[in-house]
């Protein structure tokens, strides 16, 4: 099949799956085994965790990646095991479920102690949902003196599992407390409600909004519904929604639609890939932005991220909305993702320079004032840079070339000043450095996202005349052609477990294939279809 081929099969599922297309998440059907065991494909959730469990205990990715995975997955085969949702001790699914949670408990007995707080990664509410967990867990621990499961009696007298070196339930307690109370939540903690237990359900001031969904999570909606009733039918509809799309499991966050299309058009634009967006796609990423931005979904809080891509995607598109939706995130030195937000996130601000840094370029006299914005954005990831060249952590991907991709995409593009050239030299010396002896790029091994990545940074920035770079690209390009597909990979990006939106992956795994076709590619920032019989057109 042919790139721009499969770039119009991409668009058209794009357009026909209007929730988005996620990766499922071992952390969040756990949720839903423990609180909704009433829930269509129940069985199929307990089969499915058992299916995920690494062969020597424990789910997840790796090292802290796989705290809170194995935590769900071993507090919900744990519940099910103690209500008897399962048939006798000669059920298959309920020997499988024994010998999961006995080495889950042995994986979680040595991990939290081990890992220190400081060296989790950051995930969102990580704080929150290691201590519900343990809590849990406890829970059943203790009742399981009195009353203990066939194959787990080993475990009525263990000691009970630690919280990791440095985390206290602290922050949960006084979650819990305002749910209990009747205070406001901030609206991004609605995305983890379920953290807060039986405080959760029908919690004053929680109601569903979209599709029917709390937080645009399948765990945070079933902790508020509980057991169904005649005034929760939208709720009941998302999560029998959600569940029958994968079978049984469900990802962390749905819908992701927002989020989905904004990052593919964005990512095959840029890389010059000939294309006519979808008319009701870019309609629906107009119709999301409002005077304070876009959220990722609804249940979601606005946030600079979504919204900096959304615009830039629109823009792009010949459809460019003011920036001036950003401003409620510029916090004088960087713009948060949200407000009061812990930490920056180095990939929020660099889409925020793409965003402005189009605008500026592209609005003449009247966009001026944009111009402090794009240099002391640009300032602010120059210093961030590590000093063997890469953005190193981000919180909303686990790989450092996502960061340093993104960062040197906006700074090649937009960044301003005399620093920009060496900061982005630089970058492409750390990829030089990484690339593995097939030809691939990778945080555990080589993928073809992470490769995608790479590649944007060395086709961006103008390196391809050396010959260390050329043969780089080269063998990066020919190990990406070879792969089956771009569906593949592990999950990499950020949540509450670790996720994988494929279309998203997909797109840069398709975009860098279309500007390594075409020589050394197009001016990745300017770059737009080269003639009008080219162009790919969705109806």
């Amino acid at each position: 099949m042919s790139i721009l081929a499969a770039v119009g099969d991409l668009l058209g599922e794009m357009t026909a799956t209007p929730t988005g297309q996620s990766s499922v998440s071992v952390y969040e059907t756990g949720r839903l085994v423990s609180l909704s065991p009433w829930l269509t494909l129940h069985a199929a959730r307990i089969r499915y965790l058992l299916d995920a469990e690494h062969p020597t205990g424990g789910w997840g990715g790796p090292g802290g990646y796989g705290l809170a995975p194995t935590l769900s997955a071993t507090e919900g085969l744990l519940a099910a095991l103690r209500r008897g949702d399962l048939a006798g001790t000669s059920d298959p699914l309920h020997r499988g479920a024994v010998a999961a949670v006995d080495r889950g408990l042995a994986v979680l007995g040595d991990r939290l102690a081990a890992v220190p707080a400081s060296a989790l990664p950051d995930m969102p509410a990580i704080d929150l949902i290691v201590p519900a967990l343990v809590e849990a867990l406890t829970v059943h621990l203790d009742a399981m003196r009195d009353d203990p499961v066939t194959g787990l009696e080993r475990w009525r007298t263990a000691p009970r599992l630690p919280l990791p070196p440095g985390m206290t339930p602290t922050r949960l307690a006084r979650v819990r407390a305002a749910l209990t109370s009747g205070h406001p939540l901030p609206e991004k903690l609605m995305h983890a409600l379920e953290v807060a237990g039986p405080a959760a359900r029908r919690a004053a001031g929680v109601v569903p909004v979209g599709p029917g969904t709390v937080g645009a999570s399948p765990a945070a909606t079933a902790a508020w519904l509980g057991v169904p009733d005649a005034t929760t039918s939208a709720a009941r509809a998302y999560l029998e929604g959600v569940v029958r799309q994968h079978g049984g499991p469900v990802p962390c966050t749905s819908p992701i639609s927002v989020f989905e299309r904004s990052w593919v058009l964005s990512t095959l634009s840029r890389a010059g890939v000939p294309l006519s967006a979808p008319p009701p796609v870019l309609a629906s990423l107009r119709d999301t932005l409002g005077p304070a931005g876009t959220a990722t979904a609804p249940g979601l809080p606005v946030d600079a991220d979504t919204t900096s891509v959304t615009l830039y995607a629109l823009a792009r598109a010949g459809q460019p909305v003011d920036p001036s939706s950003l401003r409620s995130f510029d916090t004088g030195e960087h713009f948060c993702t949200w407000p009061k937000e812990d930490g920056a996130s180095i990939t929020t601000n660099a889409h925020v320079l793409d965003a402005v840094g189009w605008h500026l370029r592209h609005g003449g006299a009247r966009a001026e004032h944009l111009a402090p914005v794009v240099r002391r954005l640009t300032t602010w990831l120059a210093e961030r840079q590590a000093p063997e060249g890469s953005w190193s952590s981000d919180r909303w991907h686990a790989s450092p070339y996502y960061a340093t991709s993104c960062a040197v995409l906006a700074l090649h593009g937009y960044g301003v000043g005399a620093s920009v050239e060496p900061v982005v030299r630089r970058a492409v010396c750390w990829v030089l450095a990484g690339q593995h002896p097939d030809g691939s790029w990778g945080r555990w091994g080589g993928t073809a996202e992470e490769t995608s990545y790479a590649l944007q940074v060395l086709l961006a920035a103008g390196q391809a005349s050396s010959d260390q770079c050329a043969q780089a690209i080269a063998r990066g390009w020919r190990w990406l052609v070879t792969m089956d597909g771009f569906d593949g990979g592990p999950a990499l990006w950020h949540d509450k477990d670790l996720y994988r939106p494929s279309l998203i992956v997909r797109a840069a795994a398709l975009a860098v294939t279309w500007w390594g076709r075409t020589s050394a590619g197009p001016d990745p920032v300017e770059a737009g279809p080269s003639s009008r019989s080219a162009m790919i057109r969705i109806a």
